[in-house]
């Protein structure tokens, strides 16, 4: 099982192209993404590399084709912006004046829509409605990425611009068939001729109706990767030097993301989007770069309202926290009308243009591997994780597991636990798993309870200390029964009354139904809970949740966290090596401003002590250039922060005694 692992690593990882430098892996990247309008095709090129340039930026995402081509494209039905004077070639001028000022330029495409004379030109290319009819935005056209357009004129489109210009990069926007468009209308899936055909040769059945059957998106997602391969080879092989980026892992150099806002976005928000973006996108894929873009505005309807300052501030340091690029979105040119984003970003920038060392080559030195998908179980222990200051990875895989299994202490698996888990557990390892259960250590389930109304006793104090108040933890959903425990931990009491006051809990009955599964398994351990608790952290922060989930780490970390520090839970704090140059940083991003819906400045924190695994020889705080008194016992190091603001970074400089955090 562990050799199958392995291949698998080695098979899905990304080949490096003959004679191909990765820049985006050696460098860091301060980027800037000027998202085009058609009017913006006369801009004035030089104004907007100077504004780059004391901006501190170094890296350019700038429109190049696709809807509208800000260049003189000869392809037919690319369309040139009708903004764009005869004789000019902006993409071609803002090229030739960033590079001459040491500025990485990305050219941006979008093939999701196209104009009207293309769908009356070759109406197959495009999207269908189950009725037949196309899907209308704004006057374009949605095309499909099973399409003719996707599969096959886009390539020529890509061959010109790749052969024209020495561009750094590719990115693509809305990259396949979007699942609605820009006022939220949902478009169902695509009944072109090409998916009719397709999904009934590979799935046996006629297209559904609803967008969200797995089939369907299991369908689209494996088209999207087709379209990648083939256009990750065409940029490697005719642009070397240059590097593919979209929304998807698979096939590219670099994984885009977006931290962004949305009127009707359901609560909590997610103050950690910027975080678990590039922490999740460089940890799934380490031989990539993230670029989490931190978008500018409020909402569709609303590009040129700027998001609050701290947010924009909280996301940046977010994403050098953990490893990834700096990236700010902004509608049109950098000449905005509410410069207010631009304010909060700039001394970011600032930063990291003279810190540059610091942000190249970074490694998560994190021992815990959180699992995605990334619902609202992982995102409850991602929160948990945070807030107790316990440095981890998140991913959707187990390559750097199967590769590295020594660098891992504990797995933690939300929903689906890969069977694959079961070797590494087996020679050592300790997983945590809520809700699914795992293929390995347990019995088959007495029954299902769904939508359970309750509560759990706690049985066992002595392995929950943070519980040590309270004899009851609610339970609000489904929960998974199996035969009860020799020693039970938790015990299910299932819904009984609860009003009038009178009658409540008058009915009570206790069970011996487990609420908590610990199993021994080879020379590994398991803890199973079976119900979703990470999900009801995420939604209702209990801190009896918050407890037991901590104590239950500890108890599989043999009560040896990798951290500890007395900060406040709202200090995010990531621990970070950098091989090449044998050290390691400790990132502190300050998110005390953060409340519900507001961003405010955040709280000053002052003397923060941090104890560190391994024995280092030096600790030096950047800001004030200054280092800091060390003590060093028992194999840890410890130090104090005197002061935090909204961001700050120590590097610890190794001992040639001390063992590599990974």
């Amino acid at each position: 099982m562990k050799r199958c692992l392995i291949w698998f690593c080695l098979a899905a990882c990304l080949p490096v192209a003959p004679g191909q430098t990765r820049w985006w892996m050696e460098e860091p990247i301060r980027l800037i993404q000027t998202n085009l309008r058609e009017t913006d095709s006369g801009l004035d090129a030089a104004r907007l590399v100077e504004q780059l340039v004391e901006f501190r930026a170094n890296a350019l995402l700038f429109g190049m084709g696709g809807i509208v081509a800000h260049y003189p494209t000869e392809v037919e039905f690319h369309y040139r912006s009708p903004y764009l004077v005869p004789d000019r070639d902006t993409f071609g001028e803002v090229l030739r004046l960033a590079r001459a000022r040491g500025i990485r330029v990305i050219g941006r495409f979008d093939f999701s829509r196209t104009q009207k004379a293309v769908w009356e030109a070759r109406p197959e290319w495009f999207f269908r409605r189950s009725n037949g009819e196309p899907f209308i935005y704004n006057g374009l056209y949605s095309t499909c990425i099973n399409g003719g357009y996707y599969r096959e004129h886009i390539f020529k489109i890509l061959t010109e611009a790749l052969t024209r210009y020495e561009v750094d990069g590719l990115f693509f926007n809305m990259f396949g068939n979007p699942r609605s468009d820009y006022s939220g209308n949902r478009m169902g899936p695509c009944h072109c001729a090409a998916c009719r055909r397709l999904f009934r040769e590979r799935y046996g059945r006629e297209l559904p109706t609803d967008d969200n059957d797995a089939a369907y998106r299991e369908f689209m997602e494996a088209s999207a990767r087709e379209v990648a391969e083939r256009i990750g080879e065409l940029i490697h092989r005719l642009r070397p030097q240059a590097a593919f980026w979209t929304y998807i892992q698979q096939h590219v150099d670099g994984i885009m993301s977006e931290s962004n806002t949305a009127v009707d976005r359901p609560l909590p928000l997610w103050p950690y989007s910027a975080s678990d973006n590039v922490n999740y996108n460089r940890n799934s894929e380490p031989q990539k770069m993230a670029i989490n873009l931190s978008m500018s505005f409020i909402d569709y309807a609303w590009r040129f309202a700027a998001v609050p300052p701290n947010e924009i501030r909280v996301r940046l340091s977010q994403a050098m926290a953990h490893g990834g690029a700096l990236a700010q979105n902004m509608h049109g040119t950098m000449d905005q009308e509410d410069r207010s984003f631009l304010a909060a970003a700039k001394p970011l920038f600032a930063w990291h243009a003279e810190h540059e060392d610091l942000y190249v080559g970074q490694e998560n030195a994190g021992r815990v591997l959180l699992l995605g998908p990334r619902n609202d179980s992982y995102r409850g222990f991602y929160r948990l994780l945070s807030e107790q200051r316990i440095p981890f990875r998140a991913s959707s895989n187990l390559r750097t597991l199967a590769a590295r299994p020594s660098e891992f202490d504990l797995v933690i698996a939300t929903t689906n636990v890969p069977g694959e888990l079961e070797a590494w557990v087996r020679s050592g390892g300790r997983l945590l798993a809520a809700g699914t259960a795992p293929p390995c250590g347990l019995g088959e389930p007495v029954k299902r309870w769904e939508g359970v109304r309750g509560y759990f006793r706690i049985r066992d104090h002595a392995l929950f200390p943070s519980l040590r108040e309270t004899n009851l933890l609610f339970l609000y959903g489904d929960y998974l029964e199996f035969a009860p425990e020799a020693r039970p931990m938790l015990t299910l009491i299932p819904p009984s009354m609860f009003g009038p006051p009178e009658k409540v809990f008058t009915d009570k009955v206790e069970t011996d139904k487990p609420g908590l599964i610990l199993r021994e398994i080879g020379r590994g351990r398991l803890a199973y809970l079976p119900w979703d608790a990470g999900a009801l952290y995420y939604r209702y922060s209990s801190h009896h949740h918050a407890g037991l989930l901590a104590d239950l780490i500890d108890h599989l970390l043999d009560r040896k966290r990798q951290l500890t520090t007395d900060a406040h839970p709202l200090v995010e704090i990531t621990l970070m090596r950098q091989p090449r140059r044998n050290r390691t940083l400790v990132h502190f991003v300050n998110l005390s401003g953060h409340s519900q819906t507001a961003w405010f400045d955040p709280v000053p924190m002052r003397g923060l002590r941090v104890s560190v695994e391994g024995e280092f020889a030096a600790a030096r705080w950047v800001r004030r250039a200054s280092e800091l008194p060390l003590r060093r016992q028992s194999g840890r190091t410890e130090f104090t922060l005197p002061e935090l603001g909204g961001y700050e970074v120590v590097v610890l400089e190794d001992s040639p005694r001390s063992a590599p955090l990974h």
